[in-house]
């Protein structure tokens, strides 16, 4: 029996989407979240996103170097653009404001905002890498699960002090999360138009995913564990996804 493309990677993305709410649901009350843990989730999430970014950027300098460079930059400058417009640049500590403030829940829904732009480019780049190779995008969505699970740990933190209950920040989180399969979706369907511009898009993906990496997952780790710490869950990580592609695709 063949399975649609399209189904697999609706199943799969969907998934990968659905792993975020079920990290917040794993959480126990805030005094219950150890910040050793809170920091090995964001050390986690590092590691598996710069292997996936690894695999993108790598596929994309394979079929040509310039526009997959070129697209690493639009990346780049993609969720730069991102962090300003929900105004949290730099911004990794939980929200300050006591619960019941405007400030507090101002700065949840920037979280919340920040988190489904983040996703509708993790979105983007499962949807490239089926486009690819079917495989390829189903280890990826894989990949983004598990990160998916450790993003939504420290996202349930940082939202806390918001006020939401562990049911309503799951919630607030697979809303957020839902742009991830859809724009999977989207991409792959594109993908007749996609054909001369995919090492363009492979680019694209691989920059959003390495500068999250670099601007927001590695200072949450560092600011709750020390630096070797960090550095040996990333690398861990990392050299996990790469050598069970190795096996697997």
């Amino acid at each position: 029996m063949t399975v649609s493309p399209v189904l697999a990677l609706l199943a799969m993305s969907t998934v990968a989407a659905a792993c975020g709410a079920l990290g917040a649901l794993a959480m126990g009350s805030p005094s219950d979240r150890p910040r050793p843990a809170l920091a090995s989730a964001s050390a986690l999430a590092a590691g598996l996103m710069l292997g996936a970014g690894y695999l993108l950027i790598a596929a994309g300098l394979d079929r040509d170097e310039l526009p997959a460079l070129l697209g690493a930059a639009l990346g780049i400058a993609y969720t730069a653009w991102i962090q300003r417009f929900s105004k949290t640049a730099g911004e990794v500590s939980p929200p300050a404001a006591a619960p019941s403030s405007g400030k507090a829940q101002g700065e949840g829904r920037r979280l919340v905002l920040r988190q489904a732009l983040h996703s509708a480019s993790e979105g983007v780049a499962i949807g490239v890498a089926t486009v690819l190779d079917l495989g390829l995008g189903l280890f990826l969505a894989g990949a983004l699960a598990l990160h998916n699970i450790a993003e939504g740990v420290v996202l349930a933190e940082s939202l806390a002090p918001t006020g939401r209950s562990r049911l309503q920040t799951a919630s607030a989180i697979a809303v957020a999360k839902a742009t991830q399969p859809l724009l999977a979706l989207a991409t792959f369907a594109l993908a007749p138009l996609l054909a001369p511009l995919l090492p363009l898009a492979l680019g694209f993906a691989a920059g959003t995913l390495l500068f999250l990496v670099l601007t927001e997952l590695l200072p949450e780790s560092y600011q709750r564990t020390s630096a070797n710490a960090t550095a040996i869950a990333v690398t861990l990580a990392t050299g996990a996804l790469l050598l069970l592609q190795d096996i697997l695709l």
